[in-house]
């Protein structure tokens, strides 16, 4: 309870809006060839700096606090307090999904606030390693973390990509296990179908589909996206069709793989198998025209063990894609976590969808970290977050909730 009231005495006691004013002033204060700008950045930095001193002097961990009143709100820092009475442990590394997590196309204008990329240069410089865990491709997120954080940064030996959900990792100045491709472990019966896939996604789609979506350059993972902003009516009505499209081929493929089966039978048995592994598949092939008529149960053994390792994902208005559940965000950060030789985890994972969930998930029963998602993530992932600790931020402010787990740390140290 003392480290509660002396908290709440710095909130009422000292302004702290102006602080946290004056903080991101001179934090984010763009590089410019003017005097006058510099002369206004100088008066806010020794206001800022005066201000600081007068919490030092006021409190016995006066350092720490006057670091904590620049940084976060009150409720910022309440939270942080509480989540530090739960666990009483710091944050030792990030994990950190992109898109609608970090930025977001209905509120950033897709790009990755200023406050968001300063914060992780803070942490950063605090010694907390970074892992980018996404679906993307290894070359997309290289280039807009690199613009975003700069190059040394990422180059630092303390940042890891995890890319394509999975299936590689990416940790620069790490030698020889700077890039790791996760695929190639992978049995052969598996890398087969995926090759197969590949081969005949878009050739021998129809003409109106293809005409319609793009196949992301992924190394192993097989994504169609559609050729329409994402999120609109004709990418949502294009993502369906392309998802029943490669459930379809993909049961072509698997049946093609396992030996005294009819090959014919395959498209029906992938239906079947991933409609009832996932109401959402479920829903859009019994709208496309395409639900099974075939019980999940009468799938052949063979056929259904192969299916056991292929995953089928649907992002709505998004994309559609085939990966392999033996790859997935969770071995992905685990193999970066192990590079990054963090040995005893508590991570902060953010994120969005069913694969960030998968995350969230193995930090809670491995007692490996905390979960935070934003208002508008899946309602699976949301149900997650609120029944673990709540840390549920509104859409493109991200940096609210690094605010919380920077505090925490600094509650750590003190």
């Amino acid at each position: 309870m003392e480290q509660y009231d002396l908290l709440y005495r710095l909130y009422e006691d000292s302004e702290t809006e102006t602080l946290r004013e004056l903080q991101n002033f001179v934090d984010l204060f763009p590089p410019v060839d003017s005097r006058i700008a510099l002369d206004y950045w100088q008066d806010a930095s020794d206001e800022l700096e005066k201000r600081k001193g007068e919490i030092r002097s006021s409190f016995a961990a006066g350092e720490t606090f006057a670091e904590i009143a620049a940084r976060a709100t009150r409720d910022q820092t309440f939270t942080a307090l509480d989540l530090h009475s739960k666990y009483g442990r710091a944050v030792n590394a990030l994990v950190l999904d992109v898109d609608e997590t970090l930025r977001s196309a209905g509120r950033t204008d897709n790009e990755i606030p200023r406050d968001t990329l300063h914060l992780l240069t803070e942490f950063h410089e605090a010694g907390v390693p970074i892992v980018i865990c996404t679906g993307q491709t290894l070359e997309n997120v290289k280039g807009f973390t690199i613009q975003g954080l700069g190059n040394e940064l990422v180059h630092s030996g303390t940042v890891s990509i995890v890319y394509e959900a999975g299936t590689g990792v990416f940790t620069p100045g790490h030698g020889s296990t700077t890039k790791q491709l996760l695929y190639e472990e992978l049995d052969e019966s598996v890398r087969e179908v995926f090759s197969e896939v590949r081969s005949r996604v878009l050739p021998q789609a129809p003409d109106d589909l293809r005409e319609s979506v793009h196949l992301q350059g992924n190394e192993f993972n097989i994504t169609l996206k559609p050729n329409f902003d994402i999120g609109s009516d004709p990418a949502a009505e294009v993502i369906d069709r392309g998802l029943r499209y490669l459930v379809d081929l993909l049961g072509g493929a698997v049946a093609a793989a396992v030996k005294g089966v009819d090959v014919d039978d395959g498209e029906e048995w992938s239906r079947a198998y991933y409609a009832a592994a996932d109401p959402e598949v479920a829903d859009v092939l019994a709208a496309e025209g395409a639900a099974p008529e075939t019980a999940a149960d009468d799938v052949p053994e063979q056929v259904a063990a192969l299916f056991d390792r292929i995953d089928v994902a649907y992002y709505h208005a998004d994309a559609a894609e085939i990966g392999s559940l033996e790859l997935n965000k969770p071995n992905g950060v685990r193999a970066a976590l192990d590079v990054l030789s963090v040995d005893d985890p508590f991570v902060l994972v953010m994120g969005d969808s069913k694969s960030d969930l998968r995350v969230m998930q193995w930090a809670e029963e491995a007692d490996a970290g905390i979960a935070a998602a934003p208002e508008h993530a899946s309602e699976d992932v949301l149900a997650h977050v609120r029944d673990t600790d709540e840390l549920v931020y509104d859409r493109g402010d991200a940096a609210s909730m690094l605010r919380i787990a920077y505090v925490l740390n600094l509650l750590d140290e003190h």
